[in-house]
Order: structure tokens, then C-alpha cells, then sequence
């Protein structure tokens, strides 16, 4: 059994330390090596859950049970899209610098083993989100086609990254449905915000392998854009955060001034982020890509405290 680190990957994370070696593949398969995109799974469906909980006076009970489950399967679930994209992608991945010591390319896990490690982590999803109420358990299956045409968008649209937003924020919808019986205005606004969020980090973290994408004609945003893309990032940023304010206040009204706080110190974040972007600088974007998780983390944690002492 080869152990191969994932280029990519965060220097001494717990799976190179403490996983036993048999797992490492198939934690990295997983991004458990790496879990920013958990993270960026995750904090949407916090965001909407806090919302949702916060305008209808659900109780604490209700808005835990939805964390704790969105939890576990933003983990796991991530984990199983994590495995479809590198079945889907192994011959691409093999050709790109930052890709090619990926477990399966590297020739660690086999595409078989991959398809079974990839169903057992949809499987013990699933045990959570049977204790959802059965219109939101449909709700969140019909984002399961979207999650498999994810990893050949690339290869017909520029803007694969939107097809991700649309499957990696479908979290907002669930959780408010969850919370409130259904999928009101707010709801939808603040889902489309995080797509937009997710345009903008994700063609951030897509300019790593511009070159290398070009070379083997697979498409991007970050193609899309050239050399010269912030104007466009600003106009993300400008749709996600007035798009975010519509949620809010028409959920909320003037109420609970913490969740403005939150959501203006979130969206400066990202703002700085944008100024000192360099595209040229693979490192510079995936720090930069890596910062989004901390800016949503605290303004999460701010919209968790405000509904606490509302």
C-alpha cells in the first residue's frame, strides 16, 4: 500500500498522522485531509438554519437537530461527491500537476473500491437524513442529480463552478424547509446569494490549473475570466451580499442587529480578500480560498449568538 500526500493537501493533517495506513487513501479520496470544502458545504446550511429558526421562533431543539445533522452530511456527503469527481475525472486528474497525486490517479484506490467507499458514505448520510421530515428528504435527493452532472460540466460549460453552487448550497433549502414547513422568499434569496459566494471562491481556487486546464481543453471560470478578473468577482460579491441583506431583512425586519454585524463583517472579509488577489499566484488563491471558511465561521458564530439572545 503506497502513501502518497495529496499536493494539495494541509501540511500534518490528522490523516497523515494518526489514520491508520490502510485508510489514508481513502480518507484523502474523502478531502478528510482537507476540509475547507466541508466547511463551505456546511456554513450555508448554517446560515439558513440560524435564519429559518431566528424568524419563525423555532426551538433550540429544532435548529440543533438540523446542525447536527447538516453536519454529518456535509462531511460524509462531501466525502462521497469528493469520490464521484475523481472516478469521473481520474484521466484529467492524471495530467494536472496539483491533481495528479490523488488517490486514484496515483494509482492508490481502485475505481471499484472507490464506487463502494463512495456508497458508504452516502449510506451512513442517510441514517441522519431519515430523521428529516419526508418532504425534505425528497427535497434533498433531487439535489443528487445535480451533484452527478457536476464533474462533466467542465467539459461542455465555462462555468462549472455555477453547477457547483446550485448542488453545494441546496443545504439553505433544506434546512429552512425543515425548520419552517416550507421555501419562502427569504429562503430562496439567501440560497442564491450562496451561489454566488461559491462563484467567487471557487473561480478563485479554479486560476491553481488555468494553465494547466487550458492545456487539456477542460473549462472554467477562471478561463472564462482571463487575467483580469476582478471586476467580475466584485459583481459576485456585490448580487451575494445584497441578495443576503433581501434574506434578512425580509425575514427579520429590523430586528436582532447582530445578524447585520455578522453579515457586514463577513462580506468585508471577502472584500479584502478580492483586493489583494493575485490570480498569478497559485498559493495567494488557495490561501484566499482557504480565508472563506474563517470569514463564515464568524459571522455563523455571530448569527448562532444573536439567536440565542433573541
Amino acid at each position: 500500500m503506497k502513501d502518497v500526500k495529496v499536493q494539495d493537501a494541509i501540511a500534518g493533517s490528522w490523516v497523515d498522522i494518526y489514520a491508520p495506513i490502510k485508510m489514508r487513501p481513502y480518507l484523502r479520496l474523502s478531502r478528510l485531509d482537507r476540509p475547507v470544502g466541508a466547511w463551505l458545504l456546511f456554513l450555508p446550511c448554517v446560515f439558513g438554519a440560524i435564519l429559518a429558526a431566528a424568524s419563525s421562533n423555532a426551538s433550540f431543539y429544532q435548529l440543533a437537530h438540523v446542525i447536527i445533522v447538516c453536519a454529518l452530511g456535509s462531511w460524509l456527503m462531501r466525502g462521497a461527491g469528493c469520490t464521484w469527481n475523481d472516478i469521473v475525472d481520474r484521466k484529467i486528474d492524471a495530467q494536472v500537476e496539483r491533481t495528479k497525486s490523488r488517490p486514484i490517479p496515483s494509482g492508490q484506490v481502485s475505481v471499484r473500491s472507490a464506487l463502494i467507499w463512495m456508497f458508504i458514505q452516502m449510506a451512513i448520510a442517510a441514517v441522519g437524513l431519515l430523521t428529516f421530515d419526508i418532504s425534505v428528504i425528497f427535497l434533498t435527493l433531487s439535489a443528487l442529480m445535480i451533484v452527478a452532472a457536476y464533474p462533466f460540466a467542465k467539459r461542455f460549460t465555462n462555468w462549472p463552478q455555477l453547477v457547483l453552487g446550485l448542488c453545494f448550497n441546496w443545504g439553505v433549502l433544506t434546512a429552512w424547509m425543515q425548520i419552517t414547513g416550507e421555501i419562502s422568499i427569504a429562503a430562496l434569496a439567501l440560497y442564491i446569494a450562496m451561489i454566488f459566494w461559491t462563484l467567487f471562491y471557487d473561480t478563485i481556487y479554479a486560476y491553481q490549473d488555468v494553465e494547466d486546464d487550458a492545456f487539456i481543453g477542460v473549462k472554467s471560470s477562471a478561463r472564462a475570466l482571463g487575467d483580469h478578473p476582478k471586476r467580475v468577482l466584485a459583481i459576485f460579491l456585490t448580487i451575494s451580499f445584497g441578495l443576503s441583506l433581501f434574506a434578512v431583512v425580509n425575514s427579520l425586519g429590523v430586528s436582532l442587529p447582530l445578524i447585520y454585524i455578522g453579515l457586514a463583517i463577513f462580506f468585508a472579509a471577502l472584500a479584502v480578500q478580492l483586493f489583494y488577489l493575485d490570480t498569478k499566484n497559485g498559493q495567494m488563491c488557495l490561501k484566499i480560498f482557504r480565508q472563506n471558511v474563517t470569514a463564515g465561521r464568524i459571522c455563523a458564530g455571530l448569527w448562532f449568538i444573536a439567536y440565542l439572545i433573541s
